[in-house]
């Protein structure tokens, strides 16, 4: 059993509770589309934030995932049967947002792994609101590229998948994943001519030089926006925080992403990789 003896987190991590009219607003409209959200299943500290600011992380295929990385709150359990509703219901929540943000859990169980289902949802969000921008966060499927091109020929403005950790460490955290086989699946995808994006966090044991490795394995896969944050031990089951990496450093990363090359970085303690997403259109 992993474990990590509780301590009390620095001041630079704190972060605002949820409030207001929006935040319930949103929260509540969620529960009534009987939708599931990483900000609810990560537990991610900028709920409060994003939710009061009208944005959301949606997470289609269920609450449950095949996989068991040992970093992620999502729960691992055999998945419900597919719900073949959830894209309406999205496409209309989604209604009153400018950007939106797309991910799921892993459906290993599927032949294409979801794929097909990624696709058929991304469409009906598209047709629903032709307006809204959208960045989709994306499992590596584990079925090479025939799986990527159902979600590339839907043109979704951002196509994301996190390489998480950093090489040495990524055998560690992550459950029936590989880091070459994200960084060839960010490189196939950008490829295509889609802006793409990838995100990691510190806090594992990691060196500054292997950061800026990683760095340089997503700029040659033809990665254009990073994120970087701070990881949280969820429960005493999964791995331990080793560092609570200052946010002086946090700032050097992003200085150095910025030379390597990245035309956006968000490095932060709290940055979660689809945090300040809409930004990321933009530039």
């Amino acid at each position: 059993m992993l474990q990590q003896t509780k301590t009390r987190l620095p001041h630079w991590m704190k972060t605002p509770l949820p409030c207001g009219s929006d935040y319930s607003r949103l929260k509540n409209l969620i529960i009534q589309q009987k939708l599931h959200t990483i900000c609810v299943s990560g537990n991610c500290p900028n709920k409060g934030e994003c939710w009061s600011a009208g944005t959301a992380t949606f997470m289609i295929l269920g609450e449950k995932c095949t996989r068991d990385c040992k970093f992620c709150q999502v729960i691992t359990l055999k998945p419900d049967a597919v719900d073949y509703e959830e894209p309406q219901r999205l496409a209309d929540t989604i209604k009153f947002m400018k950007h939106c943000v797309i991910t799921s859990v892993a459906r290993d169980e599927l032949p294409d792994g979801g794929a097909g289902f990624w696709a058929m949802t991304i469409r009906k969000v598209k047709e629903v609101n032709p307006n809204t921008t959208m960045e989709v966060l994306i499992p590596d499927f584990r079925r090479g590229t025939k799986a990527l091109d159902l979600i590339i020929q839907e043109s979704p403005e951002i196509i994301s998948h996190n390489i998480e950790s950093v090489r040495r460490l990524n055998p560690v955290i992550r459950s029936m994943s590989r880091y070459e086989h994200s960084l060839e699946l960010l490189n196939y995808v950008s490829f295509k001519n889609i802006r793409t994006k990838s995100g990691l966090m510190v806090g594992l044991g990691e060196t500054k030089e292997e950061v800026f490795e990683s760095m340089d394995d997503l700029i040659k896969a033809g990665v254009s926006v990073l994120t970087i944050g701070q990881y949280l031990q969820p429960t005493q089951m999964h791995i331990p925080v080793t560092e609570y990496v200052h946010p002086d450093v946090f700032e050097e990363y992003r200085q150095k992403g910025f030379e390597k090359g990245f035309i956006y970085v968000e490095s932060g303690p709290n940055v979660r990789s689809s945090y300040h997403s809409e930004r990321h259109i933009r530039h």
